[in-house]
């Protein structure tokens, strides 16, 4: 087992204190959200609530207690100016903004329709900066972000960083309760022969998006020139992680079905940190049409069509849309 813990690493990567505090806050908030996870049939903490967040999608009692764990545990970092939750309609401001305070961004249980059967979930989360004293704007790009990363609750709780120095993946002592970095320099590969999508919504899809599913599924026959595997998780982390560690690509198109809401996924707190992680790894995010961090949002809880993976993949699915 390794001995580089994950104070060791931000320190040694020379990262501001006040953010490495923040980090460590995070990585606490993680933990204790794993402990809720791994223990929510024994606690009665599965099913449903009687509420919607601002999505208007139902909450799971462990949405709630994720987001709150998340809320009490970075609220004490000194420079955290504010929190943008998927589970909170309002931007949560904990103190008067000054320039080079800390924004966080996070969606504390990312794929909850999985807790009742016991597949994996997790966090995704990411932080920017405040540009000036009193600035209130949260409505930023993903490339200003300055870390992004997710922690996985499946097998081993495991928390990714994409920090300025590549991505690097951290796995949770259960016996000590230190995250040790297990994977460093992580990288995507590029001619995986792997894709995920739901294909429940094929009838809604755009030609581009039938037209790459169809040639996937036609194999060595057809014009790719090679068989591929789908999957289909329903949990953006698990997806997105499966592509960090052998390669692939993530889609979630914008659809006839979604069209009117801009998509699926939330841009600020789940897709644009995961393409920074993406990116970080030699893959590549884009709309079908944009680059992904290149987009500004309008308001906080935008949503936005997602096509995430290999380089190639994702480049290909372009063309098709460029076309």
């Amino acid at each position: 087992m390794t001995n580089i813990t994950l104070r060791r690493h931000l320190t040694d990567k020379g990262h501001d204190p006040d953010l490495i505090f923040l980090l460590e806050d995070i990585a606490s908030a993680c933990r204790s959200t794993a402990y809720e996870v791994r223990n929510g049939p024994l606690k009665g903490n599965l099913g449903l609530t009687d509420s919607t967040n601002v999505q208007g999608e139902d909450q799971k009692p462990l949405d709630i207690i994720a987001n709150d764990i998340f809320v009490e545990t970075c609220a004490n970092s000194p420079r955290l100016a504010a929190l943008v939750s998927e589970e909170i309609e309002e931007v949560v401001w904990l103190k008067e903004p000054e320039e080079g305070d800390y924004l966080l961004f996070f969606d504390p249980l990312d794929g909850s329709s999985n807790l009742d059967t016991n597949l994996s979930v997790g966090t995704i989360f990411s932080i920017m900066r405040v540009t000036k004293d009193g600035d209130r704007n949260v409505l930023k790009k993903g490339s200003d972000q300055i870390v992004a990363g997710y922690a996985l609750y499946g097998p081993a709780t495991m928390l990714v960083l994409a920090h300025g120095h590549g991505v690097q993946s951290f796995t949770l002592h259960q016996g000590s309760g230190i995250f040790r970095l297990t994977h460093p320099s992580l990288t995507i590969k590029q001619d995986t022969p792997e894709f995920a999508i739901n294909a429940s919504r094929q009838r809604f899809w755009d030609a581009p998006i039938q037209q790459y599913v169809d040639e996937c599924l036609q194999g060595k026959e057809g014009p790719r020139g090679k068989d591929f595997n789908m999957r289909w998780v329903a949990s953006m982390v698990a997806e997105v992680h499966r592509i960090l560690m052998r390669g692939g690509v993530f889609l979630y198109p914008l659809d006839d079905a979604n069209r009117a809401k801009g998509g699926r996924l939330r841009l600020l707190y789940e897709v644009a940190p995961m393409a920074m992680v993406i990116e970080a790894a030699g893959g590549a995010g884009s709309t079908g049409t944009e680059r992904i961090l290149d987009l500004l949002p309008s308001e906080p809880h935008q949503r936005v069509a997602t096509i995430l993976g290999s380089k190639s993949e994702v480049d290909y699915i372009v063309d098709l849309h460029t076309k």
